[in-house]
């Protein structure tokens, strides 16, 4: 019974974790909460450099560097896991988070292949470098760690209005997913996503083009749980999937939407 009384403020004691897109939204809420759960260092890799660097400062240097990052670069991303390895030794954790959406509605119809092939080149071609070089580093180091992707909720659904390349990219990252979670088995190297709703982030009240407090209203409506799905949600959850008490589960894609559904 003395177990069940442990603290649990600290599931990722001595960890060392990057977080992509880490400078803002999931990342940089998923940064600070692998922080406080005991992290002994955390990457934040991002192209927003002043608010990059900003997060790190107020995290502190000691246990977090900020480095510029486009996950489009494969030669960028190989750099900053190697950087990651030589300033701490190994790496434990890949949160690949960074991701974009078109600004046009990008209809089937309609589709702009120049903005598609933008999302593409970020939310998949970076995805799948970035989980390329994690799962190197981690092999090479002997290190049984944990790579999270971010999916959304339309990985397993369409949008009717359209999105149509943020949805297909989507339904690569859960592709991508399950083929390292079973490539990677054999090393101890664990891979799962997390899939949120709709939520508030800087990214989606710039979709909407609405300030933070009329976002959140408007994503309240895409959930059936009373209240809205926030970036702490998905933090936990990502927390979930990179601590050891998920030890045994990869090629999973965790749901955080609320019980998703379309407004009327």
């Amino acid at each position: 019974m003395t177990d069940l009384l442990l603290p649990t403020k600290h599931k990722l004691q001595g960890k060392v974790a990057i977080v992509t897109g880490g400078a803002s939204g999931f990342g940089e809420v998923t940064a600070r909460n692998f922080i406080n759960h005991g992290a002994r260092a955390v990457v934040i890799a991002d192209v927003q450099d002043e608010k990059g660097q900003k997060v790190a400062v107020t995290i502190g240097p000691d246990r977090c560097t900020y480095i510029h990052c486009d996950v489009t670069d494969e030669d960028q991303v190989k750099s900053l896991v190697e950087t990651t390895v030589s300033l701490y030794g190994h790496l434990d954790i890949m949160f690949s988070n960074a991701g974009i959406v078109a600004p046009e509605k990008q209809a089937v119809t309609d589709l702009d292949m120049s903005a598609f092939d933008k999302v593409f080149a970020v939310n998949v071609r970076g995805m799948a470098v970035s989980v390329k070089h994690a799962a190197r580093a981690m092999k090479q180091g002997g290190v049984k760690g944990s790579i999270i992707c971010t999916a959304s909720v339309v990985a397993s659904r369409a949008t009717p209005g359209g999105g149509t390349d943020y949805v297909m990219s989507k339904h690569a990252v859960l592709g991508l997913m399950r083929a390292a979670s079973l490539q990677l088995a054999g090393y101890g190297i664990r891979v799962n996503s997390v899939s949120p709703g709709v939520v508030a982030t800087p990214l989606v009240c710039e979709y909407f083009g609405a300030e933070k407090e009329v976002a959140l209203k408007k994503v309240e409506k895409y959930s059936r749980l009373e209240g809205v799905t926030t970036e702490k949600h998905v933090a936990d959850a990502v927390l979930f999937l990179a601590s050891d008490e998920s030890e045994f589960v990869t090629g999973h894609d965790l749901v955080v939407d609320g019980a998703f559904v379309y407004p009327l």
